[in-house]
């Protein structure tokens, strides 16, 4: 059975894992052909992470933070297909890339702005007491940990770096 959890705001909130079931369920009685392709996407990708994590041992499968993870790796595929598509001219696969990136970016939580991620970052250096650039990992993790999906660590990097040089 799946427990429900509770936002800061005390606002209850589903887990991710019905969420996506409950949706594809939906788009299945709406009969919305390319919003269900993108959710079964979703689907396969996760229980491909669920047997991976079954055979190392771990018999409950992924977790919340694990499936946002997941998701946030396929988005990242599908702006990178954009992007390519778009400089080869094929307009049409990548409105296909942005549809699915509109769908699951339904299931991620909400970005943080610019402002946001210099204070989160601000906190993980007070919080690590990180001093330098070799704390850059500790700093990194302590992010990662927090704020997993709701910022792209691959430009947070490089401003971690300019706050520790």
């Amino acid at each position: 059975m799946a427990l429900i959890s509770e936002t800061a705001t005390g606002k209850r909130t589903m887990p991710l894992r019905e969420r996506i079931t409950s949706a594809m369920k939906s788009a299945m009685k709406e009969q919305d052909a390319p919003r269900l392709s993108t959710l079964r996407l979703i689907n396969a990708a996760i229980k491909d992470h669920d047997i991976n994590a079954r055979a190392k041992g771990n018999h409950d499968g992924v977790d919340d933070a694990s499936v946002r993870q997941i998701l946030g790796k396929m988005v990242k595929q599908r702006q990178e297909s954009t992007q390519a598509y778009e400089e080869g001219g094929r307009l049409e696969l990548a409105a296909g890339e942005q549809a699915e990136i509109a769908v699951i970016k339904e299931f991620l939580p909400r970005q943080l702005s610019e402002a946001e991620i210099a204070v989160a970052i601000q906190d993980a250096i007070t919080g690590t007491g990180a001093r330098d650039i070799r704390d850059m990992g500790r700093v990194m993790g302590a992010l990662k940990s927090k704020y997993s999906g709701q910022m792209d660590f691959g430009r947070v990097g490089p401003m971690v770096k300019d706050h520790l040089a």
